[in-house]
């Protein structure tokens, strides 16, 4: 049992190297650019090169970032460097840059294991055990980083490392790392309030030198801008333009399961039941592109609504993060937090990628270890969350490999939670029935469609029903987790078997007679 960190941080690379040659999508071509970018073109280049329709449209940081990985890649090959070769995708640079995944995914696992110490979660229990488990072996972040492809691993291992410093009342590293992180993906900027709140509570107004502190934490926050956007100054709104893109539309091509997906459905059943066609159904929410859109029936939302109700649908939380007066209850508050404004952002935010559920279910995996209140829900959201993310990878040859790990994932979390808390989950009746329900999907997907030819007439139906049954189940987490986190109403993971233990206590007291 002693080795079982290694073991598993072992097995977590074995997996990832397994799937080198795998399917990649053309989040890979953009990588591969902004290496070429970063390493071609001259510092006041990078922001304003379009040659390919992928610009450099991540942070600096991230920038810098590229700039060092292609100083290895010009000697595993140098044509994936050039600017022009587009689409460019040799075996060397496949391998060069699945391998950078998974080397900069050893600060997730360092994040790992640091924040799980900083919650005193002991090494070698079962606890500390499923932990690793469900992070290490997370099935959406080898969906997203390894099948896929991105480097979002390294980027939690930041986050994580971020929150165990401030777990540990190390406040200013903790503002200094996400500072850090917001330079390095500002999508990060979903949590922010929770750490804002956090940190002016408990180092701002509870150290007893208001102004001070503030100006530290101001400081040491300001840092890591300075020296990511300090160089591009000049540039700053072509920069801007290029990290916040308002004119992709409402929708990311109808994937991200959230408000706007039921939304957009609901919209589309309106045009059917009332019969209305316009010329705006050509630029409709249906035709699965990413761009500009016009709602027909239902009012057409602007970038103003979703940030004003993204606002709206953090404050309570987040004024109840700020009125507790206990450390000890705020830290797992403001982890809840955390979770909160991660998925009030990716319910009602603006052009949201589904990918961005991550956000919510990573912190979750260590909220499931501390209470079994949070536990169920985290297994809720998982079912939903990552069962969504199965457009992204949607070659026939990965269709074995993303249903065998996502149903090995569930088994084993449900196994792992009930074995930390000592009893089986206790999921309501409807809750079992919208498990069950996720079955349908596929057999429409791969066997009803195809026997009918419903493929070719609705080519779009099976990216429509996994949006909005998984938007159906993360708006009821979304609903059901916020009420609990106010401390309203809390259903538990499971029930203990209280009559087995009342009976066992009569009996003792008869023997003692």
């Amino acid at each position: 049992m002693r080795g079982y960190f290694w073991q598993l941080v072992g097995i977590s690379c074995a997996i990832k190297v397994l799937l080198l040659p795998a399917y990649y999508s053309t989040d890979f071509e953009v990588h591969r650019n902004w290496l070429a970018i970063t390493h071609s073109l001259p510092l006041n280049r990078w922001y304003l090169d379009a040659t390919s329709e992928w610009t450099l449209d991540y942070p600096p940081f991230f920038a810098y970032f590229e700039w060092l990985l292609s100083q290895v890649a010009k000697y595993v090959d140098p044509n994936m460097l050039i600017v022009q070769n587009l689409n460019y995708a040799s075996v060397r640079t496949v391998h060069f840059q699945r391998i950078s995944v998974i080397i900069m995914d050893l600060i997730y696992m360092l994040g790992v294991r640091c924040c799980m110490s900083a919650l005193g979660i002991v090494p070698a229990t079962q606890k500390h055990i499923a932990g690793c488990m469900l992070l290490f072996l997370n099935v959406g972040l080898i969906f997203v980083d390894h099948i896929h492809f991105q480097y979002n691993g390294f980027l939690f291992g930041i986050l994580l490392l971020s929150i165990s410093a401030l777990l540990r009342q190390r406040y200013l590293w903790s503002a200094f790392a996400f500072a850090v992180l917001l330079n390095f993906k500002h999508i990060f900027l979903y949590m922010a309030p929770a750490f804002g709140v956090y940190l002016l509570k408990f180092y701002c107004l509870a150290q007893g030198n208001f102004g001070q502190n503030t100006l530290r934490l101001l400081a040491v926050g300001l840092v890591p801008f300075v020296l990511s956007f300090g160089p591009f100054w000049h540039q700053l709104p072509q920069l801007m333009s290029r990290l916040f893109p308002f004119k992709r539309g409402l929708t990311h091509a109808y994937w991200a399961p959230n408000i706007w997906a039921l939304y957009n459905a609901a919209d589309k059943v309106a045009v059917i039941a009332l019969k209305r066609t316009t010329e705006s159904e050509a630029t409709s929410t249906s035709s699965g592109l990413v761009q500009e859109v016009q709602h027909v029936v239902l009012p057409t939302i602007t970038p103003s609504i979703t940030f004003a109700l993204t606002f709206l649908f953090m404050l309570p939380i987040l004024i109840k993060l700020f009125m507790t007066r206990s450390r000890e209850h705020a830290r797992l508050l403001f982890l809840r937090a955390v979770v909160l404004c991660s998925c009030s952002s990716f319910m009602f935010g603006w052009h949201v990628h589904e990918k961005a559920i991550l956000m919510c279910l990573i912190p979750l995996c260590l909220l499931a270890l501390l209470d079994r209140r949070d536990a169920r829900f985290a297994y809720i959201l998982a079912v939903a969350g990552y069962y969504s993310l199965f457009p992204l990878l949607f070659e026939v040859d990965l269709l074995v490999p993303r249903y065998s790990l996502y149903m090995t994932y569930m088994a084993m979390m449900y196994g792992q939670l009930e074995r930390v808390y000592k009893c089986k989950p206790n999921f309501h009746l409807l809750e079992w029935i919208y498990f069950l329900g996720f079955i349908t999907i596929p057999i429409y997907e791969h066997i009803v469609s195809r026997l009918l030819g419903l493929h070719l007439l609705f080519p779009f139906m099976p990216l429509l029903l996994t949006s909005v049954y998984s938007g159906l189940g993360v708006l009821y987490f979304y609903v059901r987790y916020y009420i609990c986190a106010m401390d309203l109403k809390w259903p538990s993971f499971g029930k203990r078997r209280v009559t087995q233990i009342k009976s066992s206590a009569t009996k003792r007291k008869r023997k003692t007679k």
